[in-house]
């Protein structure tokens, strides 16, 4: 373990596990060497990697740098070595963390996770469901399945799928309470929202004559942080509900839903990404998972 390499490798081990002694343990190694080759890469580089205490480790700014880009390092040499020895032809493997919407987890992801194992049988997916937004960095993520604009820059995205956004009720709830044929007879109607949006709920609409935008405020005795809740409420009768019309397509093919006030949609489409911290040479697992879904999403 002299080498820089062999470095990088006790380096991310001990900061993963957060634990001389797990790291050890992982590579066969006393704790205090591991703290002893720990403490001579802070040397090399000339700054703090770790801050040690008698509980755990905890990464400096410069260490959380380091870890992100020595295991990206640690990677490489492991895909070279795999292509090398495969004639060329690396083989995807190891841990891949992804995380989704609840919405388009359970209708696209799901169903793909048994045919993408089996191409790929040396790949660990760890798949979390979310509608929250994911630091991907931060919580060392592969890819995330984001929906909406996207703002950091930093990170590289792929677009999978877009969908225009639609207002839904079953047609019990109809019969009981009306069509709404303006959105100012929605103050009059219960709107199911997001929880997970922290300003008032305003949905926006199109004049048909003028074209001219506008947003109307809504609320409801009922609010959630996922699509497929919403839209189980929405089945039930509980209200109307505004959401990405993937969501709901085979209930509107079947009438079990019913789109309203289209003629003032605005047709804002939500697009949807498969967003990853990319570079040059991106990890094959990560790089076959995002083809695997954009060839049967898109």
């Amino acid at each position: 373990m002299d080498n820089r390499a062999g470095e990088m490798e006790v380096f991310v081990e001990a900061a993963t596990l957060q634990s001389f002694s797990a790291a050890g343990r992982r590579l066969r190694l006393s704790p205090s060497a591991v703290s002893k080759l720990v403490t001579r890469l802070e040397e090399r580089l000339g700054t703090r990697l770790m801050v040690r205490t008698t509980r755990h480790l905890q990464l400096t700014p410069e260490g959380e740098v380091y870890l992100e880009r020595a295991r990206r390092i640690l990677e490489e040499i492991t895909e070279t070595e795999q292509a090398v020895a495969a004639g060329g032809a690396a083989v995807p493997r190891g841990r891949l963390r992804v995380t989704a919407s609840v919405g388009f987890g359970v209708q696209y992801v799901v169903p793909l996770v048994r045919d993408y194992l089996a191409t790929y049988p040396e790949v660990q997916l760890e798949l979390s469901l979310n509608d929250g937004l994911v630091d991907i960095v931060g919580e060392r993520t592969d890819v995330a399945i984001r929906s909406g604009n996207l703002r950091d820059t930093s990170l590289k995205a792929r677009k999978l799928l877009e969908s225009r956004r639609v207002i839904v009720a079953s047609p019990a709830y109809l019969d009981k309470f009306g069509l709404p044929e303006k959105p100012g007879d929605l103050d009059r109607h219960n709107c199911l929202t997001f929880s997970f949006r922290p300003t008032l709920e305003e949905w926006p609409f199109r004049e048909p004559d003028t074209r001219d935008l506008f947003s109307k405020a809504v609320s409801g005795n009922f609010e959630a942080n996922n699509g497929p809740t919403v839209r189980a409420l929405c089945l039930e009768g509980m209200g109307l509900a505004r959401v990405g019309r993937f969501h709901v397509q085979p209930y509107l093919d079947a009438g079990t839903l019913v789109p309203v006030l289209e003629t003032f949609n605005p047709d804002d489409i939500e697009l949807i990404h498969a967003v990853y911290a990319g570079h040059e040479h991106l990890a094959k697992r990560v790089r076959t998972f995002i083809d695997f879904l954009a060839d049967r999403v898109m």
